[in-house]
């Protein structure tokens, strides 16, 4: 007869009691985290999501809009004429509404129909591979939001007295601009370098030429100079890819980690993030912001290091915290470069 071991009750109840309420409470907030990601748009979302006005929300991604709202305030920045007064205030929040929620959110879900295949790959709890919406609903929602972005920059123009509607073609040539990217034939996406600049410039370039030209004249310095700064933001669009490595080889899309191998498109990225805030700061050493330039090389820094200690040693598994780590400091750069060249009077 071979030996058992003896079951020994529990001597102290309460202890096993603490137990189950502490796993219960760490299985609630993992629950409200997926839930948060899920609505934010983020990765590690999880499905089931039952209302039909946070699966729109959820298709417009609201995490992507801070850095277009952030944009509009670098172009107000920029253009040396912001003043805290009540109508500028509006006016900005304003602008802030077309580029964020607006033009970014019918962005966001115009590319989510495009990529209803690869997110059944790579995220099946998205509102579309997950059947949580329908597609005649999601064309709805993509048709309102353009419409609603382009009469909302018709309305800022009138409102900024512009003989030329500067911002209703902004907007217009921006929505051209997210139409190629995801959809056929051009799917400018499928490219590595066209798709991840394209989204870069959109990011950057695009709310930063919208705040300057309703506050300011929008001139070929800014433009060039915002076409630089979104050289980094090609970098930055190059983290997203990490997440899709798989998908993408499956369906042939030509992303960089793709391309040239996942530790290759890591460094890659890095190079063009820090190259190009680099150079932006040399240019305000040469139109004499010296203590702008500075305080740019010090935002750098810590990106660089940001790097080093996460994106670098694994970007498949580290990108999310790379990105939050080190995009405060990039964004910090923006407005600090905004502020300089408002000063400057570029």
């Amino acid at each position: 007869m071979s030996d058992s071991t003896p079951i020994t009750p529990n001597s102290n109840p309460a202890e096993a009691v603490d137990s189950v309420n502490t796993s219960e409470e760490i299985t609630a907030i993992a629950d409200r985290s997926a839930k948060t990601r899920q609505l934010l748009g983020m990765k590690g979302a999880a499905p089931g999501e039952t209302s039909i006005w946070k699966i729109r929300l959820q298709l417009m991604k609201p995490i992507t809009w801070i850095p277009l709202i952030w944009g509009v305030v670098c172009g107000a920045a920029s253009s040396g004429n912001y003043t805290w007064t009540l109508e500028n205030v509006l006016k900005a929040a304003a602008c802030m509404l077309l580029s964020g929620p607006l033009l970014a959110g019918y962005t966001q879900t115009l590319n989510d129909f495009y990529d209803r295949e690869i997110d059944a790959i790579n995220e099946p709890y998205r509102p579309i591979p997950s059947g949580a919406i329908s597609v005649p609903q999601v064309i709805t929602q993509i048709v309102v939001l353009l419409l609603s972005g382009i009469a909302l920059a018709f309305v800022l123009d009138l409102w900024a007295g512009h003989d030329f509607p500067n911002v209703t073609g902004l907007a217009i040539f921006g929505t051209f601009i997210a139409y190629i990217y995801s959809a056929p034939p051009l799917k400018l996406k499928q490219n590595g370098w066209l798709g991840n600049y394209a989204l870069g410039a959109s990011y950057i370039a695009l709310p930063w030429w919208a705040g300057h030209a309703l506050f300011g004249e929008l001139n070929w310095k800014i433009v060039v100079l915002t076409l630089i700064y979104s050289l980094a933001g090609l970098g930055i669009a190059i983290v997203n890819d990490f997440k899709s490595v798989e998908g993408d080889r499956q369906l042939g899309l030509q992303s960089l980690p793709v391309m040239f191998g996942v530790n290759t498109a890591a460094w890659i990225c890095v190079v063009m993030i820090d190259l190009f805030q680099g150079l932006i700061a040399a240019y305000l050493v040469s139109i004499h912001e010296n203590l702008y330039a500075a305080i740019l090389v010090l935002l750098i820094l810590p990106q660089i290091t940001f790097q080093d200690m996460y994106f670098l040693r694994d970007p498949l598994k580290n990108d999310v915290k790379y990105q939050a780590s080190a995009q405060p400091f990039l964004v910090l750069g923006m407005l600090v470069t905004g502020l300089a060249l408002g000063h400057a009077g570029v």
